[in-house]
């Protein structure tokens, strides 16, 4: 489980992530290999589709345009699996993003909370932990078996390259 950063009762207020405007959105969460079948193996958990690129599907957004994630309640913003979230979203706000060859940590500036806390002690501290964690050993051969992960966002801030770029050059 990663360390988080941003508090869930600042989550819990926005209506920011989870929602897409296309049902193909580049942000849609990527799912780890093993992460599928551990979430078809729970119990009490809806099923959900996942495409061959093991990105979750969302659903079309009950209260409005675009689209939400299949595992969010839209009445009250909480995640139906929050306890064994997928990787990518406990990583967010960050995000492992592919650019020229290059694996870079990147933050979304779209969240609220990071715009608040853009130059603090407390995120520098979690940067530095969040880049130890990323270029471990294990993290690294994670990252590699799941290539799915890395993605091409668009408007975020990069903010180091990590150690899996010198592997895929």
């Amino acid at each position: 489980m990663i360390r988080q950063f941003v508090p869930e009762s600042a989550c819990l207020k926005c209506a920011g992530c989870c929602r897409f405007k296309e049902a193909d959105s580049v942000w849609l969460p990527c799912l780890l290999n093993e992460e599928a079948q551990e979430l078809a193996d729970r119990e009490g958990i809806p099923a959900v589709s996942i495409s061959i690129d093991k990105k979750i599907q969302p659903k079309p957004n009950p209260g409005g345009e675009g689209f939400v994630c299949a595992f969010l309640g839209c009445k009250d913003n909480k995640c139906g699996v929050y306890r064994f979230r997928p990787f990518e979203c406990q990583l967010y706000p960050f995000l492992i993003n592919l650019r020229n060859k290059r694996v870079l940590l990147t933050v979304d500036l779209n969240c609220p909370y990071i715009k608040d806390h853009l130059n603090s002690k407390e995120l520098n501290e979690y940067i530095d932990y969040l880049v130890s964690f990323l270029n471990s050993s294990a993290q690294i051969k994670i990252l590699k078996n799941n290539p799915q992960l890395l993605q091409a966002y668009e408007e975020v801030s990069e903010i180091v390259e990590l150690k899996l770029s010198d592997e895929i050059k």
